[in-house]
């Protein structure tokens, strides 16, 4: 395919600034949205802190908890993630009443579903968690954080739908704003309900599900400011007619449900590794919880990428420039490689810290926790790589599909088998599914990078649609039973 030179990006077309180098463009997206996802996990990993000092059998919960809540969040904010495609390619073709469309449809449909699927589970908590095999301690001391932490769906719902907008619209920082704002009140509130403070009552393990509602609606209603009313980046203009509705709703759904499904594979396979972890034991339990909100911080360092790739590549499709568009695809992928190895190193150095960070676990948790810090820590790059292609890559290639198979071959077929062989059935334990994931991430990347190969995105770009456009494989034989 053709290159397209750097110095071209002076072309009136394109939202980023003339003067500009690509290393600036990329950082101008990416740092700001890593700093927001920085701060997200500093404050889970702060909350962690605060919980563990309630004991091992608390942070499990707390574990199994999130896992279910994070197939909600991360599944239903694939609306989000449909948006910002939608909204850069709108925004590159200057389509503003689409645009207004697109995001008042997202928010008002979005909001909506995602209370439905959320009010079971907040009704429901205990049934929910014995339906889905945890011990009776977990039960006992997680069910009230799971209603109240599944209240905050349909608003993070909202803060994922307009942070996409903003960063889809060159107001990348505005997101890392309101999450500035809001991390400053999350962790002293946290910490007042969970042990008391003043008029406070001391609610435990519930006092953080509480905190971290207040913070999901406190940043809602911030990212409703900054879009509508400080930058209006757009207004709410519900379509006018029911074929408007359809223009705006179906490629709006075509999109998000595909995301929606491999996000959902995704988190339902870090749910049954939750489920075949605590087989082992709350220690194990524990210490997978830890490592994930260890890992959190780094691996999220590089995440801005995903959010780069969409708006900067995005643009690039609306405007027709399918050169650029390739040109910034392998941009982002060398300076994710990079990224993934600088956030390795840091996240080894974690190890030290584990045991002076959560004085109150069991040694088997503090050493649990390290063998899975150390192993991780290599696997970084191909983590990162992994993320860039799934999350921004392909579904901005319109390869939603492609991500779907990834996303189901990997944890389902590879993993999650190996994960009971090494783990259950064989002697191995903690080690065992450690090493089963990291071969699943190994599976993933070159599954990924097939997929990606096959993106013709000079084509995409002349008819920038959902659907996929690849080079034609004549060596494949799926291409006979017409499958991508």
């Amino acid at each position: 395919m053709a290159r397209v030179r750097w110095s071209e990006m002076n072309n009136s077309n394109r939202a980023a600034s003339t003067t500009e180098t690509p290393g600036r463009s990329i950082a101008n997206i990416a740092l700001p949205v890593s700093i927001e996802f920085v701060l997200i996990l500093v404050l889970n990993f702060a909350n962690q802190i605060v919980v563990a000092t309630l004991g091992d059998t608390a942070v499990a919960a707390v574990g199994f908890a999130n896992s279910i809540n994070l197939i909600f969040n991360m599944t239903l904010s694939a609306i989000g993630a449909s948006v910002a495609i939608l909204v850069a390619r709108a925004f590159g073709a200057k389509r503003e009443d689409q645009l207004n469309n697109v995001v008042s449809v997202a928010l008002l449909t979005g909001t909506i579903i995602a209370a439905v699927f959320a009010l079971p589970l907040v009704m429901w908590p205990s049934e929910a968690l014995n339906l889905t095999g945890a011990t009776s301690t977990v039960v006992a001391a997680g069910a009230t954080y799971l209603a109240i932490s599944m209240a905050t769906v349909p608003l993070n719902v909202l803060s994922a739908t307009f942070s996409g907008v903003l960063r889809s619209a060159n107001h990348a920082r505005s997101p890392m704003v309101a999450t500035i704002a809001t991390v400053a009140v999350n962790v002293p509130l946290s910490i007042a309900l969970v042990f008391g403070w003043g008029p406070l009552p001391a609610l435990g393990v519930a006092g953080a599900a509480w905190a971290g509602l207040i913070t999901a609606l406190a940043k809602a209603g911030v990212l409703w400011w900054q879009t509508f009313s400080h930058f209006r980046v757009a207004r709410w203009e519900l379509p006018a007619s029911l074929q408007v509705w359809k223009d705006v709703t179906v490629p709006l759904y075509v999109l998000a449900a595909p995301i929606g499904v491999q996000t959902l594979f995704w988190t339902t396979g870090n749910f049954l590794y939750n489920v075949v972890i605590s087989q082992l034991g709350d220690d194990a339990l524990a210490a997978t919880n830890l490592l994930g909100a260890l890992e959190g911080v780094f691996i999220v360092a590089s995440l801005g990428l995903l959010s780069a790739t969409t708006a900067l590549v995005g643009r690039a499709v609306g405007a027709g420039e399918g050169a650029l568009a390739e040109q910034w695809v392998r941009t982002i992928r060398r300076v994710g490689f990079w990224s993934g190895i600088a956030f390795g190193v840091l996240f080894a150095l974690t190890a030290l810290i584990v045991r002076p960070v959560f004085p109150t676990v069991t040694d088997t948790v503090v050493a649990y926790t390290i063998v899975g810090v150390l192993a991780n820590a290599i696997f970084q790059p191909i983590k990162v790589q992994n993320a860039i292609h799934g999350g921004g890559i392909l579904p901005s290639g319109g390869d939603v599909r492609g991500v779907m198979i990834v996303d189901f071959i990997s944890p389902f077929l590879v993993g999650l088998p190996l994960a009971l062989v090494l783990g259950v059935w064989l002697p191995y334990g903690f080690v065992g599914v450690v090493l089963a994931r990291l071969v699943e991430e190994i599976a993933k990347y070159l599954l990924f990078r097939w997929r990606a190969r096959r993106l013709n995105w000079i084509a995409l770009a002349k008819t920038p649609t959902i659907e996929m456009s690849i080079i034609p494989d004549e060596d494949d034989p799926r291409n006979a039973l017409g499958q991508a």
